[in-house]
């Protein structure tokens, strides 16, 4: 579970567009699986599709939804259609609309680290249970694959729970994980063959590095 107990840091594979690979994630050791529910998006899942998956995966994992800018009404029915245990906004959410929806779910904040960014914004969402903090690049909500100075979530943890996105794969995740010391990593692209479809091979050594980085906190 991402906010059950586990290990540091957890795992989120997100972009999940398919049963194939939604089970290959869990089979890996996935804590949460992300479904994008972003039109736009080239990871975008309907929700009835999302929903027969969702219907498929043990309850040990959590299931997100990632909305951009979503109206809070329609955020709730498409949750509660599927079966989600939270939502991550990934869109110019106010603090209050925030709080409005975690009435309602788990909430997940998420920020692109552009240059500049102040923390101190992350003080306001008093309602998310935890901030993502994502690579940043022009016209992308999620998916860059573009890393960032990974100390910056490290001092970001003063606010609360920390997920780290944004060009993690299998060659840098130890690196982050011990830039970051995060809460939880959010992989995408970085387990992919091509957008919405993953690859078998990156996604579990992306798992044996981050299990090595677990070992080590022990």
């Amino acid at each position: 579970m991402l906010f059950g107990r586990g290990r540091a840091p957890r795992v989120k594979i997100c972009g999940i567009t398919n049963w194939r690979d939604a089970r290959l994630a869990v089979d890996a050791g996935a804590d949460a699986l992300g479904f994008n529910f972003f039109p736009p998006s080239p990871r975008y899942i309907h929700p009835r599709e999302a929903a027969r998956i969702v219907r498929r995966l043990p309850a040990t994992v959590t299931k997100v939804g990632v909305f951009v800018n979503e109206r809070p009404e329609a955020v709730h029915a498409i949750a509660r259609a599927v079966g989600l245990q939270a939502v991550q906004l990934h869109g110019e959410e106010t603090p209050r609309r925030v709080s409005e929806l975690a009435r309602l779910a788990v909430v997940i904040k998420a920020f692109r680290m552009r240059p500049g960014f102040a923390l101190a914004r992350l003080g306001r969402y008093a309602g998310a249970k935890a901030f993502l903090l994502d690579g940043f690049r022009a016209g992308l909500r999620g998916g860059t694959g573009k890393p960032f100075d990974w100390s910056v979530a490290r001092r970001a943890s003063r606010y609360g729970r920390i997920i780290v996105a944004g060009g993690l794969g299998p060659e840098n995740v130890a690196e982050a994980i011990a830039g970051a010391r995060p809460y939880a990593i959010d992989v995408a692209s970085g387990v992919e063959a091509r957008p919405g479809k993953k690859d078998p091979a990156r996604l579990r050594e992306l798992m044996r590095q981050v299990e090595r980085e677990r070992k080590k906190r022990r």
